[in-house]
């Protein structure tokens, strides 16, 4: 598989003051090694389409930062379009000096004519910059581009799993394999629950000893599940995580009920818990969406993502609480109750997990979904999860809006979007919103 690459393009004429386009030159160099190992950088200035192309017959990009070093007409970005189809960050300099003297790099004047070759080419939203390597802006606005295309790329090589169809009323989460690998490059896999539950059940219980142990380091108050639930859950969590090691599946959309409770006598909530906090982004109720939107956010901010409907909100706390029967993460648990373990909130079975989770000062609410004529868009939303409870019995999460909470959920509900949200332990909102204009897709975001 060709590795994730980042190609630095600085283009220019030999017209102007080339010290200190080369002293940027230098400087710019150095911020792309400090913030990606992937930056393939030129040996020099690109002062003719000639060096450009030399350069460009070297690279793969999976991200283009265009750079006038100097001013350079639209042959140059034209040169540059004509070959790639990546996304393109369009990064202009600051003049150096205003001192009624020669004007040393009229860097600006090249972005205008950049800009309007790849407005010809492209139409997703033109992404840019303006100001030196050394402006935070700057370093803000490149390191995040730089996540948002890596996102890209590790979506375009992502295998996804649906265990089984979704269930009467929930067909929003279900996917369509060409349709998932046109939008994302996502390859989309389907296996029937049953696969899963026969493989389960043919476990002995020494080979599902070492799981059991696993859980049980995990998990608090596992010992107290009667003993064959117990026995079930974890035949289910090497089933699952087998499955997924073996077919290198980087998330996961589970069925849940009613098989597992009727067919098997066991919840899979507790196995797709254990696989969250393995790094595999694992949702319920089939939702392969949902499973796609906790995937990003656990690419972005490296940690698991809760998942979860919208049940509840209160206008004074400005808050919005996010909860699900039992499915999240041992490490999103609070530290004063653990990943603690109880039945699930409707069927009376366990184990599903049972606890609020731990407060964190940024969060970002998240989901892939789609509008009512079928086109793919993003829900972005900030806020703080705060230091609460569980608010039901399964698992929850309480998040102050960064925006009026009133306001969020009158429009989402009016705008028709999905009842299932990913919140993601982490500021990652400004990367989501870049990865969404990356794909050309409407951005709803508070």
């Amino acid at each position: 598989m060709k590795e994730f690459q980042v190609a630095y393009v600085p283009i220019g004429v030999p017209t102007f003051h080339l010290e200190s386009a080369q002293k940027e030159f230098e400087h710019s160099v150095e911020l792309l090694h400090r913030l990606t190992d992937a930056a393939v950088c030129p040996s020099e200035m690109l002062l003719s389409i000639d060096l450009l192309d030399t350069f460009l017959d070297t690279l793969e990009p999976d991200l283009i930062i265009l750079q006038n070093i100097t001013f350079a007409n639209a042959a140059y970005a034209s040169e540059v379009l004509k070959r790639f189809d990546c996304p393109i960050l369009l990064w202009t300099l600051r003049e150096p000096v205003i001192d009624g003297g020669r004007l040393r790099l009229n860097s600006l004047t090249g972005a205008y004519s950049a800009a309007n070759a790849i407005k010809a080419f492209r139409k997703e939203p033109l992404n840019y910059i303006f100001g030196s390597p050394e402006e935070p802006e700057v370093v803000e606005r490149i390191h995040g581009t730089i996540r948002a295309a890596k996102l890209k790329y590790d979506m375009a090589h992502l295998k996804l799993a649906a265990v089984g169809h979704t269930p009467q009323g929930f067909g929003f989460g279900r996917a369509l394999d060409l349709e998932l690998l046109e939008a994302f490059g996502v390859t989309l896999e389907s296996i029937e629950a049953r696969e899963l539950i026969d493989k389960a059940k043919s476990y002995t219980e020494e080979e599902i000893a070492s799981y059991l142990q696993d859980a049980s380091g995990r998990m608090c108050g596992l010992e107290n599940t009667p003993e064959q639930n117990r026995i079930d859950f974890a035949r289910l969590y090497k089933a699952y995580r087998d499955y997924v090691t073996e077919g290198n599946i980087g998330a996961l959309a589970s069925r849940c009920w009613p098989d597992f409770f009727t067919a098997f006598g066991t919840p899979v909530c507790g196995a797709l818990a254990m696989l969250n906090d393995l790094g595999v982004a694992a949702s319920c109720e089939a939702d392969t969406y949902g499973a796609l939107s906790m995937y990003a956010g656990m690419q972005l901010s490296g940690q698991p993502v809760f998942f979860g409907d919208p049940v509840s909100m209160d206008e004074e706390e400005n808050t919005i609480t996010y909860w699900h029967c039992g499915t999240a993460a041992c490490s999103l648990a609070r530290t004063d109750t653990g990943a603690k373990v109880d039945v699930h909130c409707n069927r009376k079975i366990g184990p599903t997990l049972d606890f609020g989770c731990r407060a964190c000062e940024h969060v970002t609410v998240f989901r892939i979904g789609k509008d009512n004529e079928g086109n793919f868009r993003f829900f972005i939303a900030s806020g703080e999860a705060l230091d609460k409870p569980k608010q039901f019995n399964g698992t929850s999460v309480v998040v102050r809006m960064n925006e009026e909470a009133k306001r969020v959920v009158y429009e989402s509900v009016e705008a028709g979007w999905e009842p299932h949200f990913a919140v993601i332990y982490g500021d990652v909102a400004e990367e989501l919103e870049l990865l969404a204009h990356m794909y050309d897709m409407e951005v709803q975001r508070y």
